[in-house]
């Protein structure tokens, strides 16, 4: 259903504000970069720190934007399972494609909690439904074998596995076989995701450098795994600069260093430390970014 390089997009701010119109300006620099669909209001696009109403609205606004170029997959998890089932409505009535719903964070529901959970949103919204797991940042680890119990469900699609595990992303595809579709949460293992079955990456970088990512995915389904490889290799050292502190304060500093949108994030994130800020200037000149 979905496939390649998705982009988890970044939210732009200016004085405290959503710049919508920065916004839509990315959304451009990613279709003509060749993205193959734009994940607005996830992780690395500030969602927890969106209001209600800036919420859907960047929803509304990528969707517009978009205009059907591409699919547009929006961030509607939450620790809440009613917030979670109300914010995909949402997102179903403005237009998009298919929602991305991370674990409930602070919780730390067990697997049966988890389990719970997503049936619950699947059995409550018609629509094409992505897990998304990233302990690193929720605190609980969704386990293959509930995966595997969820892959069973109509809405459910396909899961962004954000653990950094070759061997956990394994035993997904092993026990779920085409039932589920797996995605690469980690720029740095998508190449070897995807040759263990990923059907892509929902990336960071891509921010920054959409026509690179893009080409890995497409390269690697040409079946031009030469040059798959070549580019993961070579785009190790600036996917890895785009973590050097919590995402998405470098790849806001890069698109800012870029002239694409405002480095602005929202606390409790802090802007990138004057010493990142110099060693990433000097990354992203190595790549001809700046």
């Amino acid at each position: 259903m979905f496939k390649g390089s998705i982009v988890a997009i970044v939210t732009p701010f200016s004085n405290g504000r959503v710049d919508y119109e920065k916004l839509r300006e990315l959304v451009e620099f990613q279709i003509e970069g060749g993205t193959d669909a734009i994940v607005p209001c996830g992780t690395t696009g500030e969602s927890s720190t969106l209001d209600y109403d800036e919420h859907l609205q960047v929803i509304k606004t990528v969707v517009a934007q978009v205009n059907r170029r591409v699919p547009v997959i929006a961030g509607t998890g939450s620790n809440s399972t009613a917030e979670a089932i109300e914010l995909s409505q949402k997102a179903k009535e403005a237009g998009v494609d298919g929602v991305l719903l991370v674990t409930p964070y602070y919780n730390k529901p067990s697997q049966e909690g988890l389990f719970r959970h997503y049936m619950a949103v699947a059995d409550g919204v018609a629509i094409p439904q992505i897990l998304y797991n990233v302990p690193g940042r929720t605190g609980v680890n969704l386990l293959p074998e509930t995966v595997a119990r969820l892959s069973g469900h109509r809405n459910i699609v396909a899961i962004k596995e954000a653990t950094g595990s070759l061997q956990q992303a394994s035993e997904i595809l092993a026990l779920c076989g085409d039932k589920i579709d797996v995605f690469s949460g980690d720029d740095f293992i998508t190449f070897p995701m995807m040759a263990c079955g990923a059907k892509g990456v929902i990336s960071v970088l891509a921010n920054i450098m959409p026509k690179a990512v893009g080409d890995l995915t497409d390269a690697f389904f040409a079946g031009d795994l030469a040059t798959a490889r070549r580019i993961h290799l070579e785009t190790l050292k600036i996917g890895n600069a785009m973590f050097m502190e919590s995402n998405p304060v470098p790849v806001k500093s890069a698109l800012g260093l870029m002239g694409r949108c405002s480095d602005e994030v929202r606390l409790p994130l802090a802007p990138l430390s004057d010493a990142n800020r110099a060693k990433l200037a000097v990354i992203m000149k190595e790549y001809g970014l700046i």
